[in-house]
């Protein structure tokens, strides 16, 4: 019985003992301290994949953004080529809404113009339309004096065929009966005109070179003729059209100063405008 007792209490002291092991206690701090990093590395795994997409995203929107900038630089360089473009048809525009302004002021003038140069013919009254009247003979009244007039051709109709022909494009021709018309007529009222419609011509196909010494024609040989002023603007488009913008300037000042309350005023004004914006 005491043996019992004895091996009973050495039980319970060697439980107790077992219980109260440090070693014992020190495998469950360790085992919980396994299982935490356990679960951190699970942690940090999951936190390095996390890091490998978001780095992988913002490589993705680097290159979005690279694409997208290169995208923007070549839309900005079409878009300047294409803003440089409608400038410069703008500016063809406002030239050929200038020259519409000129062409308009000189179509009114053209019509008083061949209005008083109409020449006047000789009314002619045949034999048979002579009778008599109470034995007095009735004839026909005297002829007005009448322009020289180039065989078979007045000078209405020479300048009419030479601006049928401007009017129809055929610049050729019109040169060559505006050259007509003012060797054939050089006093009439509408040799200036012709000399200035040479000059149009000339701008019309191209040749502003030869447009300009045509309207420093126009300028020089009939300086008190009413297309002055026109021809001088039209000199200053073709300067310009010829890339000579300071002898532009200076061919429109010269209408402002020698024509100040003309239309060509305020279409040099406009011009000069144009030439001044940078």
């Amino acid at each position: 019985m005491k043996r019992k007792v004895l091996f009973t209490l050495l039980g319970s002291i060697v439980l107790s003992l077992a219980l109260s092991d440090p070693s014992t206690a020190q495998s469950d701090e360790e085992r919980q301290i396994m299982a935490d990093l356990r679960i951190l590395q699970m942690q940090t795994q999951e936190l390095a994949l996390m890091v490998a997409t978001l780095t992988k995203a913002l490589d993705d929107m680097a290159l979005s953004v690279t694409d997208q900038a290169a995208v923007n630089r070549q839309s900005f360089a079409d878009s300047r080529l294409l803003v440089d473009a409608v400038a410069n048809n703008i500016r063809v525009l406002r030239e050929k809404v200038d020259d519409t302004n000129v062409r308009i002021s000189s179509f009114s003038q053209e019509i008083e113009a061949l209005r008083v140069s109409i020449p006047r013919f000789p009314v002619t009254v045949d034999d048979s339309e002579v009778t008599e009247s109470e034995g007095e003979q009735v004839s026909a009244p005297s002829p007005e004096p009448v322009l020289p007039t180039n065989p078979g051709i007045s000078p209405q109709r020479l300048y009419d065929n030479a601006w049928a022909d401007y009017s129809t494009g055929q610049w050729s021709l019109a040169i060559a009966g505006f050259d007509t018309y003012i060797k054939t007529f050089p006093r009439s009222d509408l040799t200036d005109d012709a000399q200035f419609y040479i000059g149009e011509t000339h701008y019309n196909d191209g040749r502003f070179a030869n447009a300009v010494i045509a309207y420093d024609e126009v300028i020089v040989s009939y300086s008190e003729g009413d297309v002055v002023p026109e021809a001088q603007y039209k000199k200053g488009l073709a300067l310009d059209r010829l890339g000579d913008t300071d002898q532009a300037r200076e061919t429109f000042q010269a209408v402002l100063d020698s024509f100040p309350d003309s239309r060509m005023a305020a279409l040099a004004l406009q011009a000069l405008n144009r030439l001044n914006r940078p």
